[in-house]
C-alpha cells in the first residue's frame, strides 16, 4: 500500500532507481568455477565452466531505510503501549495485528516492490551495456535471469510446527528463502531442483548459488544464509586495512574493481568477511541448502 509508505521516503528513493547503493551492495561479472549440481545447473543455463554471470546484490534504498526508521519511531510508541519490552530499541516490534504492525508489513511490502523494481532496471542497463560491447544484443548473448529474491525481509508463510500447519510470519534477516523441490510458491522451471539461493561471498573471493532442501524447509522454515557475514565492523576495517594493499591483492587475483568511495574498498575487502566457502559448506553438511555453483569474480563495482 504506497499511501503508508511517507513523503520522505518517496522523496529519497525517487532519485535512487537504477543504483546499487553503498555498503555491500555490488554487481560483478563472475565466471563459473565449478558445478556440483550438473541438472540444477543446466535448469539454470549454466552449462560449462568458465560461463560469464552477472550477480547484483542491492534493495530498496533510501525509500526503503525511511520506510523501517518510520516504523522505528511508531513501534516505539506501540511498544509502550502494549507493554512489550526490548533490549535494544534496534529490536523494535509491534503486534502483527495492530495498526502499526499492519501498517509496517504493507509499507514494507511497497518496499521490496521498489527493490524488485531497481534491480530490473540494473539488469536492463547491464544488458545493454553488454550489448553495445559486443555489439549484438542481449537475446544473443542469452542474458537471461536465473532468480530474483529479496531477502531482509518478512513474508507470511505456512510451515508446520508441533505437527501442526501453521501461518506463520517468517523473518529472514542476514538470511535468505530457500525452499525445496516442488514446493508451490516457486516457479515451475525450479520445482524439480529447488528455488536457486544466491549467496554472495566477498569481491576476492567467491559467491555461490545453492538450491533449497526439503530438510532446511522442515528445520529453518526454508532459510539458509546469504552471504559470508563479516568478520568485523566497518570502523574496524577502515582503522585496520590499507586501501592501496587492498587494490593490490585485487589486481594480484586479476579482478578489476570500480568503486565509488576509498573508504568502501576498506569496509567490503575479503579480510572484512568470514570465509564465504566454509559457511556454504557448512549450510550444505547441515543439509539446510545444496550447493549447486561456485562463481568467481573478475570485475567488481560498489556503490
Amino acid at each position: 500500500d504506497p499511501t503508508k509508505v511517507s513523503q520522505r521516503a518517496k522523496k529519497r528513493g525517487l532519485p535512487q532507481m537504477g543504483t546499487l547503493g553503498a555498503g555491500n551492495h555490488y554487481a560483478e561479472i563472475q565466471v563459473v568455477e565449478k558445478i556440483f549440481d550438473k541438472s540444477a545447473a543446466n535448469r539454470m543455463g549454466i552449462e560449462r565452466t568458465g560461463q560469464v554471470c552477472i550477480m547484483i546484490h542491492s534493495g530498496s534504498r533510501g525509500l526503503g531505510h525511511q520506510v523501517a526508521t518510520d516504523a522505528l519511531v511508531q513501534m516505539e510508541k506501540a511498544m509502550d503501549r502494549d507493554k512489550i519490552p526490548v533490549n535494544d530499541r534496534q529490536l523494535a516490534c509491534a503486534l502483527i495485528n495492530s495498526r502499526e504492525g499492519q501498517d509496517y508489513l504493507a509499507a514494507m511490502a511497497a518496499a521490496a516492490n521498489y527493490a524488485f523494481v531497481n534491480r530490473s532496471s540494473m539488469t536492463f542497463l547491464a544488458r545493454q551495456t553488454f550489448a553495445k560491447q559486443f555489439n549484438t544484443t542481449p537475446d544473443d548473448l542469452d542474458m537471461r535471469i536465473i532468480y530474483d529474491v529479496s531477502h531482509n525481509i518478512a513474508k507470511v508463510e505456512e510451515h508446520m510446527v508441533d505437527g501442526k500447519i501453521m501461518k506463520l510470519l517468517v523473518h529472514r534477516k542476514g538470511s535468505t528463502r530457500a525452499f525445496p523441490p516442488q514446493h508451490p510458491l516457486i516457479p515451475v522451471d525450479y520445482q524439480f531442483t529447488g528455488q536457486p539461493v544466491l549467496v554472495g561471498g566477498t569481491m576476492g573471493t567467491c559467491s555461490y548459488v545453492l538450491t533449497g532442501t526439503e530438510k532446511g524447509f522442515a528445520e529453518t522454515f526454508g532459510s539458509t544464509c546469504h552471504g559470508a557475514g563479516r568478520a568485523q565492523s566497518r570502523n574496524k576495517s577502515r582503522n585496520k586495512l590499507d586501501y592501496e594493499q587492498v587494490l593490490e591483492n585485487l589486481a594480484a587475483k586479476n579482478i578489476s574493481i570500480r568503486v565509488a568511495s576509498p573508504k568502501l574498498v576498506m569496509e567490503e575487502a575479503p579480510e572484512s568477511y568470514k570465509d564465504v566457502t566454509q559457511v556454504v559448506q557448512t549450510c550444505h553438511d547441515a543439509g539446510i541448502s545444496k550447493m549447486c555453483i561456485k562463481l568467481r569474480p573478475i570485475g567488481v563495482v560498489k556503490g
